[in-house]
């Protein structure tokens, strides 16, 4: 593990408002370029209310604003609701106001219920699977115009600027580790989502890579949930948030906020809710400085990846501050 990094939802805690939720993300981004985190992204949910972050592009270039050094990008824009030409000038205008310092994740999820997938692609056609296309004219677009025969031949990319940001493939599965390696671009494997699969899928990525002219050999991240406070028995008690909130989430529940430790220790779980939480925490590192130290070193070693990003749902701000500083420490950044 040579950099850690961060993911943020722009979660709105139980008693909170989706404004506050949006200026913590800020906050949270500035601390992480003091600790020494090396990229900070942001997540894209729609008709989500316990989510904030419902534009990526528009939060990356208020966090870029606010920053100075850190990397800051897209984790990710789901890009089958969009225009890839449009996506491709949206992030042109990033990397120009922040040259070296953007990164476009990109992902195929809704990122939303059915009714907000349909009304992101309201009018458009989407009756067969461009992804991989997209993908490929996203390419295009950011280093060099389409070429010869291509359906846009001779398309004006602006604004003409030197350099473009990094492209990353977000997935939790196989499929998606292979389409990374058939396009050269970065992975970056979401253990947060999926507990299960995600060592073999990074393997598959990188014995398949083939080299772009983004990127000349396999480049990975793991991203995970992590809860570090001062002891283990801390740490756990914070991270019944979030216990509680994956929960309701698969039992459908729209979600108003992650609830508060009190609620998720007083909720009347079910046989079947305990041994869900039990698996749900292959999706977490959770435990003390020392203990979450020794996780991530296991995880890094396991995925053979050099860069782990953590994501939290923790209620408390001050909590989720504490946490990314206990771990920087821990990690020696």
């Amino acid at each position: 593990m040579k950099k850690l990094s961060v993911l943020d939802q722009s979660p709105v805690s139980e008693g909170s408002t989706p404004a506050e939720a949006l200026a913590q993300t800020a906050l949270l981004a500035q601390e992480a370029e003091r600790l020494g985190y090396h990229r900070f992204w942001v997540s894209e949910h729609h008709s989500a209310p316990g989510l904030a972050g419902s534009s990526p592009e528009v939060l990356i270039a208020h966090l870029a604003a606010v920053t100075s050094s850190i990397r800051i990008g897209s984790g990710g824009v789901l890009l089958p609701h969009y225009s890839a030409y449009k996506v491709a000038e949206n992030f042109r205008v990033l990397e120009g106001l922040n040259p070296g310092r953007i990164d476009l994740g990109i992902g195929r999820a809704p990122g939303g219920a059915a009714l907000a997938t349909r009304a992101l692609q309201e009018n458009q056609l989407r009756n067969i699977d461009r992804y991989e296309e997209q993908i490929q004219d996203l390419i295009y677009y950011l280093y060099n115009q389409p070429e010869p025969g291509h359906r846009f031949a001779g398309l004006q990319v602006t604004p003409a600027v030197p350099t473009a940001p990094e492209i990353w493939l977000l997935g939790s599965s196989r499929g998606s580790s292979l389409l990374s390696a058939k396009l050269g671009t970065g992975f970056a494997f979401a253990q947060f989502i999926n507990g299960d699969g995600g060592s073999a899928a990074v393997s598959e990525y990188k014995k398949n890579f083939q080299s772009s002219e983004l990127i000349g050999s396999p480049r990975c991240i793991v991203a995970v949930f992590v809860v570090c406070a001062e002891t283990s028995e801390e740490a756990d008690r914070l991270a019944s948030s979030m216990d509680l909130s994956l929960i309701l989430l698969e039992k459908g529940h729209v979600s108003t906020g992650t609830p508060t430790v009190e609620q998720a220790l007083a909720y009347n779980y079910t046989p079947y809710d305990m041994f869900r939480i039990h698996d749900n925490r292959k999706r977490m590192v959770v435990g003390s400085p020392e203990s979450v130290r020794e996780q991530l070193e296991a995880l890094a070693e396991l995925y053979q990846c050099e860069e782990i990003m953590i994501a939290n749902l923790i209620h408390s701000f001050p909590n989720k501050l504490k946490s990314l500083q206990l771990v920087a420490k821990a990690c020696g950044l």
